[in-house]
């Protein structure tokens, strides 16, 4: 009598007929698995550090409210004293360089901040920010400040090591091939999740295995849009890709515009450029005063006029939702409204440039935002990490996951493939640092399959004598 052997609890069963009909998928699948493998493995460690970096930027937003409570917080008085009166205040403490711009205090415990350029010893694309107490005019320190939010120096620190490694522009080219690479590996593995059943199961050995790739699936599908809007935001500002989407933007007129401050008249060479004061021909309060009578409520920023010909530029400066952006130049001489912008205005590529951007750090919906970009970079610290787990678990004996051989793009009907490659050579122009390892790695692809067919051909001509 025959006994049947034990059944196998940790293998799979056998493959099923797909219920899939063939169609465009089933060429390009093996393409896709093929690219998302080998792109995944490659530009992995650049996507851990740029999700570890981010969620430390992401917790810096708050974080250095409580590092500089001092400076940035004071005690809520009865009234706040007029602009200028603060700024002299900041002025006689800190005399060195000039006035580059003024915030006004935007809430009643917030310091009002006056912001100095050519300080000796302060970076040049930087500003020494004088925090003043608006309501005593008490002068409570002074920090480095970087960018239009407002970076102290611990954001500042992180936001470069998150951009750039702080290799300078060197470094840039970590942060711009991550972001060129993101939404390919996330779109990648969401169309391959999608035919999940089908490679699931193909997956033998341990439900261990499965269970890895099934958990990889679902954090990347969950997580997919997100990884795609980091990408595509964070390649607007990036280095080549980000020069070329401005030109792209501009030729089709959706550049962010800016106010004229052109026209302000000539005031005895009383502007920023030639003594370093702000408070010149009618002075901060009126031009403050002039800027509310157009609706620029808190926060905003007073920027001197950059020669005698110049203006006054106000504007608005809320990047949190709804964001406020309107602008206006004065005259320093009549103190009249000569030009107003409205955020309103913008044209609508410039206005998904400006939310995406603030999106991507942190500031467009607060603190839900910071979450949010927060768990997005674990969840890609997770997805790499089961990815290199999947990696190491090929080794074991896996049948599923092994590289797809040489020739996936074979398979492809040329109806397919010319317009497939049409794009991909656009894109790659746009965006250099996808397009240039793309091609490094289809040449080297091809010399490697051109060294195993001669070995192969080699092989078997030994065999036949």
């Amino acid at each position: 009598m025959t006994t049947a052997p034990p059944t196998r609890t940790d293998e799979a069963p056998s493959p099923a007929p797909s219920a899939t009909p063939p169609g465009v998928w089933t060429p390009l699948r093996p393409l896709v698995l093929r690219l998302h493998f080998y792109a995944g493995l490659l530009v992995a460690p650049f996507l851990l550090v740029a999700a570890l970096t981010g969620f430390l930027y992401a917790g810096s937003i708050q974080a250095e409210k409580f590092v500089y409570a001092d400076e940035m917080t004071v005690p809520v008085g009865d009234t706040k004293l007029p602009i200028s009166r603060q700024v002299a205040a900041a002025r006689e403490a800190y005399p060195e360089g000039g006035i580059s711009a003024v915030r006004p205090s935007p809430e009643a415990d917030a310091t009002t901040r006056v912001l100095l350029s050519g300080v000796e010893g302060v970076d040049p694309a930087r500003t020494l920010a004088v925090f003043v107490d608006p309501y005593t005019a008490e002068v409570r320190g002074a920090l480095e400040q970087y960018g239009s939010s407002g970076a102290l120096p611990l954001r500042t620190w992180i936001d470069e090591f998150h951009r750039d490694l702080h290799l300078g522009d060197t470094g840039r080219l970590y942060s711009e091939l991550a972001a060129s690479w993101l939404w390919v590996i996330a779109l990648g593995g969401v169309a391959l999740w999608f035919s999940r059943r089908r490679a699931l199961r193909k997956v033998r050995g341990t439900r261990g295995r499965r269970r890895v790739l099934g958990l990889h699936g679902t954090v990347g599908v969950w997580a997919a849009a997100g990884f795609v809007f980091l990408s595509a935001t964070g390649l607007t500002w990036s280095q080549y890709a980000g020069a070329n989407i401005d030109q792209l933007r501009t030729s089709l007129g959706q550049a962010t515009p800016s106010v004229s401050a052109a026209g302000g008249g000539d005031h005895g060479g009383h502007g920023a450029a030639a003594g370093g004061d702000a408070d010149h021909g009618v002075g901060l309060d009126k031009v403050l005063s002039a800027a509310r009578s157009e609706g620029l409520g808190d926060p905003v920023e007073i920027v001197p006029p950059a020669d005698p010909s110049s203006a006054y530029v106000v504007k608005q400066i809320q990047r949190s939702w709804p964001e406020k952006q309107d602008s206006v130049a004065i005259d320093p001489g009549t103190g009249q409204v000569i030009d107003v912008l409205r955020f309103s205005d913008y044209p609508p590529l410039a206005k998904l440039t400006r939310w995406g951007i603030d999106f991507h750090t942190g500031t467009l919906f607060g603190l839900a935002n910071q979450i949010v970009l927060m768990l997005l970079a674990l969840s890609l610290v997770l997805l790499i990490v089961l990815g290199y787990r999947m990696w190491w678990q090929r080794g074991q004996g896996s049948a599923f996951g092994r590289p797809i051989p040489r020739g996936a793009w074979a398979q492809v009907p040329p109806y397919l493939l010319v317009p497939l490659m049409a794009a991909v050579a656009a894109l790659g122009y746009y965006v250099p640092l996808l397009g240039i390892p793309l091609a490094a790695f289809i040449a080297v692809d091809i010399v490697l399959g051109g060294i195993a067919h001669r070995r192969e051909r080699r092989t078997s001509g030994a065999q036949a004598s």
